[in-house]
């Protein structure tokens, strides 16, 4: 069954709507929640930054655990995930003005 719903997602103080499958309503929202985490350690380190820089750092890490998990193992699953939610948010980054 492909059961879509729309959510509202916060991070770094701004809020992203999406709609996802209804099954990976808890994945998503613990990957936002991740993301709020990491921006806010980074964010203490580096209070000069402004927050879209904050932002790079963010997904620097992000993206460097992911090559590291994926040398060790079958990220396939989670590749494509990640894949999906990257594309959901370069589309609402193209909406804005």
């Amino acid at each position: 069954m492909n059961d879509k719903i729309k959510i509202n997602l916060q991070m770094a103080g701004a809020t992203y709507p999406a709609t996802i499958n209804r099954e990976d309503e808890e994945m998503v929202r613990e990957a936002a929640k991740q993301i709020n985490l990491s921006f806010s350690q980074k964010q203490d380190l580096y209070r000069n930054l402004p927050a879209e820089r904050v932002m790079t750092l963010v997904a620097y890490q992000f993206a460097l655990e992911t090559l590291q998990l994926k040398g060790r193992n079958d990220t396939g699953p989670y590749t494509s995930k990640i894949k999906e939610l990257t594309e959901m948010l370069e589309d609402y980054f193209r909406q804005e003005p």
